[in-house]
């Protein structure tokens, strides 16, 4: 118990905790040798460590932005996510605030200057914009910029951690490192009637037409 209550003493302080094959043989040798109820017990421990790193990484987590996720989301094998991305309407809802006819569109809603700069506009035509101090969330690193507009992090979660290929091909691991499986409620915090060119909002027609899923082998 003292091992377990040590380690969550170094999760707070967002230490890393030694995870080595020695360290993890300890608790293995001591799950063979011991009796029934301290097996029980070390096994919740280790499962409990586990867990709770997981969360700790995830909560740590930064958005990095398309040009990550590109990497590895370009192929045909992959899916060609960021291909089919590029070519809809989320690649380019910054670029879209640029135009004559979103300018009228803002100033008739009411916002003032340049919709690319108004904080109204800029929390659903960007990735991670805080509308609050008018910059782009701390969380964020410098490889994500407002010109991808609404990118795969914006429906996906950020992506530092759970974008390597080993969390990536695992669903499990996936969303244990804090990627999202989005759903209607995140559409429609900004598919909604505050925004003054909503239509009526259907789902499963929209989720369609941005379907990018990976080919099942």
């Amino acid at each position: 118990m003292e091992r377990l209550k040590s380690n969550i003493r170094i999760i707070k302080q967002k230490r890393p905790i030694n995870n080595s094959p020695n360290n993890i043989n300890n608790y293995l040798k001591l799950i063979k040798g011991g009796d029934k109820v301290k097996k029980i017990i070390l096994v919740f421990t280790l499962l409990f460590i586990v867990g709770v790193c997981f969360s700790a990484f995830a909560a740590d987590a930064k958005y990095v932005g398309v040009t990550k996720c590109k990497m590895c989301n370009s192929t045909s094998k992959s899916g060609a996510q960021y291909k089919i991305w590029g070519k809809g309407s989320h690649a380019n809802a910054f670029k879209t605030l640029a135009s004559d006819a979103a300018k009228k569109t803002a100033a008739k809603a009411g916002v003032k200057g340049d919709p690319q700069k108004a904080a109204e506009c800029l929390a659903c035509h960007t990735t991670a914009y805080d509308p609050t101090t008018g910059k782009k969330r701390g969380d964020t690193a410098s490889t994500l910029t407002m010109e991808e507009g609404v990118s795969c992090e914006s429906c996906h979660g950020p992506g530092s951690v759970y974008k390597s290929k080993k969390n990536m091909k695992d669903h499990k691991l996936y969303l244990k490192t804090g990627g999202i499986m989005p759903n209607k409620e995140l559409c429609v915090k900004c598919h909604n009637p505050k925004s003054p060119t909503y239509k009526a909002f259907d789902y499963e027609k929209r989720k369609k037409e941005i379907a990018h899923p990976t080919p099942k082998k």
